[in-house]
């Protein structure tokens, strides 16, 4: 009966390490032509680049357009809920449990108006820093510890102009600087997939 015990354990682990290879990474943004370009939907933005890199095409799934791919015995599947930007979670939570993903497996992509242009801030957990998509993530998922990176979109707005600002489009200079930042943002996922959060938050956090 050993052997028998010993090959159901064997089962397990091996189901356990397959699932371990397998990444949810989300970008937040809102749907719609009008937003296509803005600030807040940076999250779209980049996983539509890795996806390109990747030769990848997104279709239109559940709560979101979906794609995925194999990175080194990793899978990545990026999607971009279209639920709208303030709820988020919905999407988040299905895929997670469609692809019984962890959360220590999903790392969700958005802007953050408390961060210089460009500058890039991975962690394991956090508050929602006053952002909807992710207030709205920790809501349905009921923990704020899971993997996220934010990307800076500073905070150049004056009093009363914070909507207009998060949904205009970037400037002349920060549309130049946006293909090498997009450039880090691929390698930051890949890394996510075949590193590890601690490796990747110590080789690209303040790039």
């Amino acid at each position: 009966m050993n052997w028998i015990k010993n090959l159901f354990r064997k089962n397990i682990i091996s189901e356990n390490s397959e699932e371990m290879k397998k990444f949810l990474i989300v970008g937040l943004g809102n749907i719609g032509a009008e937003y296509v370009n803005t600030r807040h939907n940076i999250g779209f933005k980049i996983v539509d680049y890795v996806a390109s890199k990747h030769a990848v095409s997104f279709e239109t799934a559940k709560l979101g357009a979906v794609t995925e791919f194999s990175i080194k015995g990793r899978k990545l599947i990026l999607l971009k809920p279209n639920t709208y930007m303030n709820l988020s979670g919905k999407a988040v939570q299905y895929w997670m449990q469609k692809e019984n993903i962890a959360k220590e497996n999903v790392l969700v992509i958005t802007d953050d108006l408390n961060l210089a242009f460009g500058t890039i801030r991975i962690k394991a957990k956090g508050t929602d820093g006053g952002h909807n998509g992710l207030k709205n993530i920790q809501l349905i998922l009921n923990t704020s510890e899971y993997p996220r990176f934010r990307f800076g979109i500073s905070d150049e707005f004056k009093k009363g102009q914070q909507v207009d600002y998060v949904l205009g489009e970037w400037n002349d200079t920060e549309k130049e600087k946006l293909p090498e930042r997009f450039e880090i943002a691929k390698q930051i996922v890949e890394s996510f997939a075949l590193a590890g959060l601690n490796e990747t938050m110590n080789n690209f956090n303040g790039k």
